[in-house]
C-alpha cells in the first residue's frame, strides 16, 4: 500500500522512469492502467486523472505521441468499461445483498444512488469522479441500461475524459509551478471529485437522522 501511494503522489517520477525503461512498451503499461481503473470493479485506487495529465505532458515533451497516446488511451477507457458493464449485467442485483472482500459495497450502494439520481448521464459524469468511474459501468450493468444507451454514453465519457486531460496535460502540465506543485494538485483535484460526493451523502444520513429524531419526539 505506500508503494502504491507514492506512485499515485509521484506519478511523474514513475511514469519518467517507466518511458526509460521499457521505451515503446509504456503504451501498452499505460492502455493496461487506464483499462485496469475503468474495467475491474476491485481497482478503483488506480491513478487516472494523474496519469493522463502526466502522460499529455510527457506528450509535449517530445517523450510519447500525443495523438498516439490520446487514441490509445480512449480505446482502453471503452473497452475497460464494456467489460465492466458486462461484468455488472452478468452478476446482477444479488451484489448489492452480498459481502465481499474484494469489492467496495458502500461505494457500490453510493454510485448506485447516483446513478438512480442522473440516469445514463452517470457513466458520463463519473469519468471525472474517482472511485466512482469505475463503479459507474458495473452499476449500469446491474440496471441492465440498453447496451447501445450505454455505448453511446461510455464513448462521449471515454472522449471527454481522457481529451481534456491529456490536452490539459500536453499545455500546462510543463508549466513549471505546476510542476513544482504537482503532488498537491493531484490531491486537490482527488479532494474537489471526492469531497462534494461524500458531504452530500453525509448531509443525506444527516437528515435522515434527523427525520428519524423528529418521529421519536
Amino acid at each position: 500500500m505506500p508503494d502504491l501511494l507514492s506512485m499515485i503522489l509521484h506519478i511523474d517520477q514513475y511514469l519518467g522512469i517507466w518511458v526509460e525503461q521499457y521505451g515503446s512498451w509504456i503504451y501498452l503499461i499505460l492502455f493496461l492502467i487506464v483499462f485496469g481503473e475503468t474495467g475491474f470493479v476491485v481497482l478503483p485506487f488506480l491513478p487516472g486523472d494523474s496519469l493522463l495529465f502526466i502522460a499529455g505532458a510527457f506528450g509535449a515533451s517530445g517523450l510519447l505521441d500525443p495523438v498516439l497516446l490520446g487514441g490509445l488511451l480512449i480505446v482502453a477507457a471503452v473497452l475497460g468499461n464494456t467489460v465492466n458493464f458486462g461484468v455488472g449485467r452478468f452478476l446482477g442485483p444479488k451484489v448489492f445483498t452480498t459481502d465481499s472482500r474484494f469489492l467496495d459495497r458502500k461505494a457500490l450502494i453510493k454510485t448506485h444512488a447516483f446513478y438512480e439520481k442522473h440516469g445514463g448521464k452517470t457513466v458520463v459524469i463519473s469519468r471525472f469522479l474517482p472511485v466512482f468511474r469505475t463503479f459507474a459501468p458495473f452499476v449500469a450493468g446491474v440496471g441492465r441500461m440498453n447496451v447501445w444507451r450505454f455505448q453511446l454514453f461510455n464513448v462521449t465519457g471515454a472522449v471527454l475524459w481522457v481529451g481534456s486531460l491529456v490536452t490539459l496535460g500536453y499545455f500546462f502540465g510543463n508549466v513549471p509551478f505546476i510542476k513544482a506543485h504537482l503532488n498537491t494538485i493531484v490531491l486537490v483535484g482527488v479532494g474537489a471529485a471526492v469531497v462534494p460526493v461524500a458531504a452530500g451523502a453525509l448531509w443525506k444520513l444527516f437528515k435522515r437522522k434527523h427525520k428519524g429524531d423528529s418521529r421519536l419526539h
